[in-house]
């Protein structure tokens, strides 16, 4: 994915701020926010370690498991006639329909 980090498991999606001129970051798939900025791309980076780092020490003290990224599982609910289409286009492909769907969404993902 562009504009991202990823440290201990955890991702962030990267940002500028013209206007400050600042690279800034929220790590995402947490309820917790974690946010982290910096002038360059090194700085963004300490301070995004420093970030999960930080937090991954108060979970630790306060005897927490720290919250992660999505399991990877996902249902989806489709109208039997796309769901049809979907299984003969994998087919079609030589691919299972998990594997067909998973490199359609990354493909997809990516795009942006």
């Amino acid at each position: 994915m562009k504009n991202t980090l990823s440290y201990k498991g955890f991702t962030a999606r990267i940002e500028f701020d013209p206007d400050d001129n600042i690279f800034f970051g929220r790590v995402l798939s947490v309820r917790d926010i974690i946010g982290f900025h910096g002038e360059t791309v090194s700085e963004l980076t300490t301070d995004f370690h420093n970030a999960i780092n930080h937090y991954l020490d108060v979970c630790h003290q306060r005897g927490e498991k720290p919250q992660k990224e999505y399991s990877g599982k996902l249902t989806l609910r489709v109208p039997p006639d796309i769901h049809g289409e979907i299984a003969a286009a994998a087919a079609h492909d030589g691919k299972s329909l998990n594997k067909w769907v998973a490199d359609t969404l990354t493909q997809v993902v990516h795009s942006h």
